[in-house]
């Protein structure tokens, strides 16, 4: 399926842009899983590349910029962090209706809902998959974003508070029905922001399953995906939404195991407390207001969740079927006021 993408469009465009003749009779195929933007590999005598664009519906001014995608990605690559390589961006969005990139098909595994047979099988290897996801976050906030040429990437100062304010915008134009809890989450939010953080390149959707592992080398990442809500801002942020992501043992059979990554409730996985403490030290930042962050990323899920049960209404996800999503924002929302209300990581 190349819905939002099509070979004899796709194709052609990439033969021009590479100099690479063979591109032109490409062949795309949609990969599932992905609950925002679209991604899809293009495949022809050539090799394989991924192709990235916005869903095929309305998409609200401020998300699923590729452009931003694009940049952040091409600028971290020199400087050693593990990212895929930029092949070609198309600008204009006159193509495809919405402006796209193309990057290389990185090798390794995507893991989602249980790990790939014969990898990670100890507890010790188990283990290693944690501490690497977790340096690779640290690295991440270690990237000197201005000799990387992103000085210009974002507003660091006031990221919170823009950030509670951003997500409650998306909120009101996605709702399909109120939600009192919701808005007040927000205003108990802005309420308790940190008074200090630091300054970092942000993710914004850091998590096992957007991230590729090496096949060979256990738990070593080979790249980090899905970088459309990156910037610069507060990179506590950044954990508090891993440990949103982050199921312990007792999370196993939750309503949130189908939306987010289940294997880390398997014995040698740290718990959420083994994950702040392991981020402190490969950081060296102090982590006490971490349950702010923790709640403020069941929030923003929460957000996330209802615009896609708004695109998914609409037709926009390609065909996608990601089952029933019903209750889910409500459970996150709980989730993220216990955060707050008993100082808890989630």
């Amino acid at each position: 399926m190349s819905d939002g993408a099509p070979a004899a469009t796709v194709g052609p465009w990439l033969a021009e842009r590479t100099g690479e003749p063979a591109w032109a009779t490409a062949t795309v195929e949609l990969i599932s899983g992905g609950k925002s933007n679209l991604t899809y590999v293009v495949g022809s005598a050539a090799g394989d590349v991924v192709l990235r664009r916005p869903p095929t519906g309305h998409v609200l001014a401020t998300a699923h910029d590729m452009l931003r995608e694009s940049r952040v990605i091409a600028a971290l690559g020199p400087v050693g962090y593990p990212v895929p390589a930029i092949v070609a961006v198309e600008e204009t969005g006159e193509l495809l209706g919405a402006p796209f990139y193309v990057m290389s098909k990185v090798d390794g595994h995507i893991v989602r809902d249980q790990l790939p047979p014969g990898y990670g099988e100890t507890e010790a290897e188990r283990a290693v998959i944690g501490e690497r996801l977790i340096q690779g976050l640290a690295d991440l906030h270690a990237v000197d974003y201005t000799a990387a040429g992103l000085g210009e990437f974002g507003r660091p100062t006031g990221y919170m508070e823009r950030q509670v304010r951003r997500w409650s915008k998306q909120w009101a134009a996605t709702q399909t029905e109120p939600l009192p809890h919701l808005d007040q989450l927000a205003t108990d939010l802005i309420a308790r922001v940190p008074a200090h953080s630091d300054e970092t390149v942000v993710h914004g959707d850091y998590r096992l399953d957007n991230t590729i592992l090496d096949p060979h080398d256990v738990g070593r990442i080979a790249a980090v995906l899905d970088w459309e809500m990156s910037t610069l801002g507060d990179p506590l942020a950044d954990l508090g939404l891993l440990l949103t992501y982050w199921r312990d043992e007792a999370d196993q059979a939750t309503s949130l195991t189908g939306l987010t990554p289940s294997v880390t409730w398997m014995p040698g996985f740290p718990d959420r407390a083994g994950v702040a403490e392991a981020y402190a030290k490969a950081s060296g930042r102090d982590t006490g207001d971490l349950p702010f962050y923790v709640a403020f990323g069941y929030f923003k899920l929460a957000v996330v969740v209802q615009g896609i049960v708004a695109r998914l209404a609409g037709g926009a996800m390609g065909g996608q079927d990601f089952g029933t999503m019903d209750g889910l924002v409500s459970t996150l929302v709980e989730r993220g006021r216990a955060c707050l209300a008993d100082d808890v990581l989630g």
